[in-house]
């Protein structure tokens, strides 16, 4: 499954690329987030509670940043298992685009795959919930990116 966007940040570039490499940022961002810790450089460990249609469960798994070209773009890339629910790995390509001193935009690619239980329930069910969770988080990182803009 793959998707593409983009979202208006009243914020600067560096400000953006900032909250993209911070840790509370993302956990804040990311939807069922219960954990994200640094463990080196350009990788974290995540807990996120993920639920689709019927099946939930939660997942532990590995999120790596590459293809690093500061302050214009990067790959996030996760895997994580969820036990008897499956298992699911993805990744965004984001990239930057300065539209003023104040206003950023960010363009987001996004391709995932799931299997075992989760994957049972359908693509149109997948698909919608993919969709709806890529929306949540990049709102609620253009929300609080735009709040610490506006703070400092």
């Amino acid at each position: 499954m793959q998707m593409n966007d983009s979202q208006r940040i009243p914020a600067s570039l560096n400000q953006v690329w900032a909250a993209l490499n911070d840790p509370d940022v993302l956990k804040q961002c990311i939807p069922g987030c219960q954990s994200l810790e640094v463990t080196g450089p350009n990788e974290m460990t995540a807990t996120v509670i993920f639920k689709v249609g019927p099946v939930k469960a939660t997942f532990g798994g590995k999120v790596t940043l590459s293809d690093l070209d500061p302050p214009n773009s990067y790959r996030i890339s996760g895997e994580g298992s969820g036990g008897v629910a499956g298992f699911a790995k993805g990744g965004a390509l984001v990239r930057l685009e300065s539209e003023g001193a104040d206003m950023t935009i960010l363009h987001y690619e996004v391709d995932a795959q799931i299997g075992g239980k989760l994957a049972q329930l359908g693509a149109r069910l997948i698909n919608s919930t993919a969709t709806k969770l890529a929306g949540e988080f990049f709102k609620s990182f253009a929300e609080v990116v735009s709040a610490r803009a506006e703070a400092s």
